[in-house]
Order: structure tokens, then sequence, then C-alpha cells
């Protein structure tokens, strides 16, 4: 996993976006009064996860377990301990589980993961997971006096979704990351009240919501592609 030759894999498109979002969340960091290198280096390394991640390159995974850590010390500091750990405590793990499991099904196609489908077996274990996800971190939020407590609530749900859909390899997982970033957007609106730095983490999950979106076109393209393939390659 060389980190240049996976800069030159991407396409002049997937590099605009990615020097667009870094732009945007940098300048709203400084401008925002972040004066943490944690405030203002946490939200370049997640959008430049998401890029990756888009393109299905485990390089990406790799940089959401450090943003997960980042990210989680930044909700300690506001008492979203929910969103500590959620990304502490389950993001990051999943994402370094799903390395592993990215490696070991290459796609066809040159450092890229091979996109899959969800067999109806682990939808229901999908379901039934985030229900008891659900359920158990609303009263250990609640005993830990969370703020926000619903919204940090449906945070550790649509987290636990996504990180479940992206471990399978299934495109989904953006959709289900594109619905916690606009969870995310409303509690550091809400924190911004009391600390107007906090609008740059806002402003981050906005770029986020972004690239998620590029993230789950990208991935139906590139499963049209590959299933195609396999077809071609089978007759």
């Amino acid at each position: 996993m060389c980190v240049k030759k996976e800069w030159f894999a991407l396409s002049p498109g997937e590099r605009g976006l990615w020097l667009f979002s870094v732009a945007v969340v940098a300048m709203a960091g400084v401008l925002g009064g972040q004066t943490t290198a944690a405030g203002v280096l946490g939200p370049v390394i997640g959008v430049t996860a998401l890029i990756y991640i888009a393109r299905g390159a485990v390089l990406g995974q790799v940089l959401m377990v450090v943003f997960s850590l980042v990210y989680g010390y930044l909700s300690f500091c506001c008492r979203y301990y929910g969103e500590m750990v959620t990304y502490m405590g389950m993001t990051g793990p999943i994402s370094a589980m799903t390395v592993v499991t990215w490696l070991r099904h290459p796609s066809q196609e040159e450092n890229q993961v091979e996109a899959a489908r969800l067999s109806p077996q682990l939808r229901w274990i999908m379901a039934v997971s985030a229900a008891g996800t659900t359920w158990a971190f609303y009263y250990i939020l609640k005993y830990f006096h969370t703020a926000q407590l619903p919204l940090s609530t449906l945070s550790v749900t649509t987290s636990f979704l996504a990180s479940y859909l992206m471990l399978f390899r299934s495109s989904m997982y953006a959709v289900a990351y594109a619905a916690n970033d606009l969870v995310l957007i409303g509690l550091w609106v809400l924190a911004a009240r009391n600390d107007p730095a906090n609008w740059s983490m806002a402003i981050c999950f906005a770029m986020f919501f972004c690239n998620d979106l590029y993230g789950f076109v990208s991935w139906r393209k590139r499963q049209r592609q590959q299933e195609l393939l396999k077809e071609q390659t089978a007759s």
C-alpha cells in the first residue's frame, strides 16, 4: 500500500474534490478559532479518508482509524460521549477489521476492493444488531448525562450501520454515512451555540456529506463494472 501510488491512482475529479474539501475544512477551522492541531488536522484526515474509501482503496480505512481517534478526542472535549465511544470503540476498531477484509477481497482492478451485495442473512443480522446497539447505547449515554441524548443515540445507530455495511463491502455504506453526517451537522451546530469554534466541525461534516454522496455514486458505478466483468469472464 504505497501512499504515493494511491495518490496518483485518483482521478483528476477526485483530486479536485479532495483539494476543495481540504481547503473548506481547513479554512473553517482557522476562521472558526480552532487552536489545537486535532481541531484543524482532524477534518483534513477525515475528508482524505473518504476520498480513498470512495474509490475502494484500503488506505482510506487506515486513515479512518486515525480520524476516529482524533474525532473521539474532540467529542470528549464537548461532552459528546456518544461520539467519543462510537468512534473510538466502534468505528475505529471496525475500520481496522475492514482493512483486513478489504485486503482479502481485492477486485481485478488494481488497488481496489471488490464490491459486494449483502445476503438476506447479513441483512437480518444488521437489523437486529443495530436495534440492540441503539437500545444499549441510549441507556449508557443517558447514564453519563450525554449532551443532546436523542441525536447522540441516532448518531450511534447510523455510525453502526455505516461501519457494518463498509465491513461487508456494500455500496450502501455511503448512504448510512450520509445520514450520519446530517445528524452530526445538527449536533455540532448545537454545540456551536456555546463555542463558535465548533462551527468548523459542522462545516467539516457538511463536506463529509458531499464526499459520501460521491462515494455512493462511485461504488455503484464500480459495482456494475465488476459484475459485468464477471459475467463476461464466466461466458
